[in-house]
């Protein structure tokens, strides 16, 4: 299996980007594709999860099956790699539990932008231990061209938003721990993971949407069928 494992401490800047993947499409590998070129990223790990906190459980696909797809999307990219640390971990998939984990992994010399789109963003408040994530990573968002932009301290309570100020040459609010929080804009690509997963439901292609190598997985081992 490509790894994370092969990623070498020597002050790199790494993107980690943890979702579902159910399954993975164009729009998560243009993403991280763009946020690897404009942060100069050395490399970007994407990390499927076993149980998402916020998501119903017997909604979501095999875990076996949604990192063997990731593994067979990135495959022909040498600077995408995949981990399986929230797959093999049993309990939710926490991220701060992923951060601290990459932390410790990688070293103190090695910069991490955590990777999420501005949905998920906009309802971190709600994740576990959400206010000392900031003091952790970097963060960087993904957000749709012309998503109108709005003051830290509109997207987080006041006793966190107090900790940033706003960086006009960096164009990213920075926090007292000099973590930042980036707000992104990439090309937008309209696809879903669950449109993908209502189209083969009813039998319909999802040819483009999806790499050809994942779709032809997705047919082997009939997933999404109902």
């Amino acid at each position: 299996m490509k790894s994370s494992d092969t990623i070498k401490n020597n002050g790199e800047r790494i993107g980690l980007f943890g979702g579902t993947f159910d399954p993975i499409h164009h729009g998560h590998l243009r993403a991280a594709e763009e946020i690897k070129e404009s942060f100069h990223l050395k490399r970007v790990v994407f990390i499927p999860s076993r149980i998402p906190p916020h998501k119903d459980v017997k909604s979501i696909g095999s875990p076996k099956h949604r990192l063997r797809m990731v593994e067979l999307a990135i495959n022909n990219n040498p600077d995408f790699d995949l981990s399986d640390f929230e797959i093999k971990r049993m309990g939710k998939s926490y991220s701060i539990f992923t951060i601290e984990y990459f932390l410790k992994k990688m070293g103190s010399s090695t910069s991490l932008y955590f990777l999420m789109g501005m949905d998920s963003f906009l309802k971190i408040i709600s994740w576990k231990d959400f206010a000392r994530l900031f003091s952790l990573t970097n963060f960087i968002i993904l957000a749709r061209p012309g998503y109108p932009k709005k003051e830290i301290s509109t997207l987080l309570p006041v006793e966190v938003a107090q900790d940033f100020h706003y960086n006009s040459e960096q164009n990213c609010y920075l926090h007292s721990s000099s973590h930042k929080i980036c707000f992104k804009e990439i090309t937008l690509l309209d696809i879903s993971s669950s449109v993908i997963r209502n189209r083969i439901k009813k039998g319909d292609s999802v040819r483009y949407l999806v790499p050809s190598i994942v779709a032809d997985y997705i047919e082997k081992h009939k997933l999404y069928r109902g």
